[in-house]
Parts: structure tokens; sequence; C-alpha cells
């Protein structure tokens, strides 16, 4: 129980500088969406609320929701591989935007992005639904045992 009070607080923490990207997630409530990644399971949320303390001052507030997937695999493509016991969670990962952006310096335009390990490969705790998994297996047909290519997210693998 400590741990993941750390854990939430080391995450909250290390929010305090990313508002500056976000989208708005309900207008009424004014609530923006900091992060939203589907491959980690986690959503990043802020918004202003009126302090306790001082009703005529707001105060922003960050909620961080983490889905565990409880059947979760090592490695996701390989449902013989063990169950994952550990998920970790960093911030400056999920946070993370590697599509270049254009900015003027000194009146030339360069391309610039905001990460600089974006090649590094993503630890996904459950299928991004965008991006199609395969794996192989083996199969007997005719007494003859071939490896044959399976689909695990039939729906990002297949166009429409």
């Amino acid at each position: 129980m400590k741990s993941s009070l750390l854990l939430c607080v080391a995450l909250a923490v290390s929010l305090g500088f990313i508002l500056v990207a976000g989208y708005l997630q309900d207008p009424e409530n004014k609530e923006y969406v900091l992060v939203n990644n589907k491959c980690q399971c986690v959503t990043v949320t802020s918004k202003f609320v009126p302090s306790k303390e001082n009703p005529d001052e707001e105060i922003l507030e960050r909620n961080i929701r983490i889905l565990v997937p409880l059947k979760a695999r090592e490695n996701i493509s390989d449902p013989m591989s063990p169950l994952r016991t550990t998920f970790v969670y960093r911030m400056t990962e999920l946070c993370k935007k590697c599509s270049p952006v254009e900015i003027e310096l000194g009146g030339e335009i360069y391309e610039a992005q905001q990460s600089t390990s974006c090649n590094e490969p993503e630890t996904c705790y459950t299928y991004n639904r965008d991006k199609c998994y395969t794996t192989t297996f083996p199969f007997l047909y005719h007494g003859e045992t071939r490896n044959v290519k399976a689909v695990l997210t039939p729906a990002s693998c297949y166009a429409n």
C-alpha cells in the first residue's frame, strides 16, 4: 500500500510541468486529458477546481487512472510467455511527443520534437488496437507439423 501511494505521489509531482499539452475531455467540466496511453493503460487528466481553503482561488487537480491488466503476459505477442508481475510507469515516457512540429527561430523554420528517446520501443501491457500483432504456432496437418502465423488483433491487421 505504501509503495502504491509513493507511486501516485511521484506521478503527481512529475506532472507539474505537463499542463502545456492536452485536450478538453468534457467542455462543461473543463477537464483536460494530458496523457491517454492505451498501450500502458494510463490516462492522466487535469482541471481547475475551487480551493477548499480559499473559495475565491482555483487550484489545479490532476487525476491519474492506471488500469492494470490482470492476465498480461511478459511478451503480449506470445500466449505461452509467463504472466507479467511488474508494471513500470515513467511519466517522461508516457508524456513524450515524437511527432515533429515546425518552429520559427530567427526568421527560419525548423522541425523539432519534444523527446529524444523516440526510437526506443515502447513496453506495452496490453494490445494497442491500432497495431497489428501476430504470432506463430505449430499446426499439425496430414501428419506434418508446420509453423503457421496467427493474427492476435484481427481488426487492426485486416482492412475493412
